[in-house]
């Protein structure tokens, strides 16, 4: 077993990807070409008992599993404890299988397969399909099972930051800015000049701790340092408070 050494949690931290391989070759490959990438390893193991071991302590944004793994649980089985248990999202590798184990796989509702011998362009596609799903997953039929249903991932939004997605903590956050058809993200370490207008953006986000106020920005309640009768001062920027919005927003900040 190999296992990377865990990083803080930064705003800009590339999403992290865990490894479940019991062939170190093959494992040893994808976690290069992962970094190769811009993702982050967050561990490699070759069983389902080291990987839930690992998932007491440390978190994962995906997992890679490779359906046949030795031991007496499966990927398959180990696929479906970390979803219903970790609501972490998996994407098989597999090098062939019968139909009775491609059948058992369907039902854990993998988000891809990936065929060994593995190549780059086939991960980089798997995987930003995988994360262009995850903002979405609240929208999933009603008639799955809770696990699945919270599976939005609450406390995070992943977004388009030049050729890949990255992972932004609700909490890290500032304020949001309009600029024409775009809209900047202001978070604690740095900023995101996104290609989509504010208000698309401020559907994605939870209204419980953000709030509008003014047509050109949206302020994280919970870091309002200075609130006056026409603006409001976060992070060290003053913004204009309209009056439009100055009444909601002044009898939500008394609650937060």
């Amino acid at each position: 077993m190999f296992c990377m050494e865990q990083t803080l949690c930064m705003a800009d931290t590339p999403i992290k990807i865990l490894v479940v391989e019991d062939e170190m070759l093959i494992a040893a490959k994808v976690s290069l070409y992962l970094s190769e990438l811009g993702y982050e390893v967050a561990g490699i193991f070759a069983s389902a008992e080291e990987t839930l071991h690992f998932l007491q302590a440390y978190s994962s944004d995906i997992a890679l599993v490779d359906i046949q793994l030795n031991g007496s649980m499966d990927g398959i089985a180990l696929a479906r404890l970390l979803q219903d248990k970790y609501h972490l999202p998996v994407v098989f590798l597999t090098a062939s299988f019968d139909d009775a184990t491609f059948a058992r796989a369907k039902e854990v509702k993998p988000y891809a397969f990936l065929s060994k011998p593995l190549n780059k362009l086939d991960l980089r596609r798997a995987l930003e399909l995988t994360i262009s799903h995850l903002p979405d997953a609240n929208q999933q039929e009603k008639t799955q099972p809770p696990p699945q249903e919270n599976f939005a991932l609450p406390d995070r939004i992943f977004v388009q930051h030049g050729e890949k997605k990255v992972k932004i903590l609700l909490d890290t956050i500032l304020y949001i800015q309009a600029e024409r058809n775009y809209c900047r993200i202001v978070t604690k370490e740095k900023d995101y000049l996104l290609s989509m207008p504010m208000k698309s953006l401020e559907a994605e986000l939870p209204p419980d701790q953000f709030q509008r106020i003014h047509r050109s920005h949206i302020v994280n309640l919970k870091h309002v340092d200075e609130v006056d009768e026409h603006s409001v001062s976060i992070g060290g920027k003053t913004l204009l408070l309209s009056k439009s919005y100055q009444q909601e927003f002044l009898q939500r900040i008394k609650s937060v």
